[in-house]
C-alpha cells in the first residue's frame, strides 16, 4: 500500500462534499425565495417590518453557510469562504435586530452593504469551489444580482417604501432561484459521480 487514496475513494469524498455544498445552496435559495415572496404578498408591509424580515433572512442564511463551512472544512482548503459569507450575513442580521433606534435609512443601507459583500463572496466561492459545484455560473450570476441590488440601494437610498419592497422582492426571489437551481444541479451531479467512477475503477 502506497498510502494514496483509490480513485473510488476520492470519488466518494468529492461526492460527499458536493452533496453538502448542494444542501447549503438549496437551503439558502429556499430561504431567499420565501423572504422575497412574503415581501410581495404581505399586506400593509412597513419599511421597518421589511428590515425585520431581512434580519431573519440574513440570520438563517448565515447560519446555513457557517454550518456548511464546518462540514466541508476537512476536504476543502477554501472552506473559510462560506464561513466568512455566513459571518457577514449573521452580523448584518443581528445589527438590524438589535439596533432599532437607528433610522430606517441606515438599516436599508445595511441591506445594501450585506448584498454587495455576500455577492462578492458568492462569486469567490464559485471560482474557488468550482471542483465541487456543477453550473457554478449560476452562483456567479447570483453574486452579480446581489451586487447590482446593493448598488441600486446606495444609488436610490430614499426610494419609496413600495419601490424598495419590489426591489428587495425581485432580488430575493431571483437570487434564491439561482442558488436553489445550482444546489439541485450539484446534488444530481453528486449522485451521478460514484456511478461514473465505478466503471473506471473496474478497468
Amino acid at each position: 500500500m502506497d498510502g494514496k487514496a483509490s480513485p473510488s475513494a476520492n470519488g466518494s469524498g468529492v461526492a460527499v462534499q458536493m452533496d453538502r455544498s448542494a444542501w447549503m445552496l438549496m437551503l439558502r435559495g429556499a430561504v431567499a425565495i420565501v423572504f422575497g415572496v412574503l415581501a410581495i404578498v404581505w399586506p400593509d408591509l412597513t419599511l421597518l417590518l421589511l428590515v425585520a424580515m431581512f434580519a431573519v433572512y440574513a440570520l438563517l442564511g448565515g447560519v446555513v453557510s457557517i454550518v456548511a463551512a464546518f462540514q466541508i472544512r476537512r476536504a476543502e482548503s477554501k472552506w473559510w469562504l462560506p464561513l466568512l459569507l455566513g459571518i457577514v450575513s449573521v452580523v448584518a442580521g443581528i445589527y438590524a435586530l438589535v439596533v432599532p433606534a437607528v433610522t430606517a435609512l441606515v438599516l436599508v443601507l445595511v441591506m445594501g452593504v450585506n448584498a454587495i459583500i455576500t455577492g462578492a463572496l458568492d462569486i469567490a466561492i464559485a471560482v474557488r469551489l468550482r471542483r465541487v459545484l456543477r453550473g457554478e455560473w449560476l452562483l456567479v450570476l447570483g453574486g452579480i444580482v446581489s451586487i447590482v441590488f446593493g448598488v441600486l440601494v446606495f444609488a436610490f437610498p430614499l426610494a419609496g417604501a413600495l419601490a424598495l419592497v419590489w426591489m428587495v422582492s425581485v432580488y430575493a426571489v431571483l437570487s434564491g432561484a439561482l442558488l436553489f437551481a445550482l444546489g439541485v444541479r450539484t446534488r444530481r451531479a453528486s449522485r451521478e459521480l460514484p456511478m461514473r467512477r465505478a466503471p473506471a475503477s473496474g478497468r
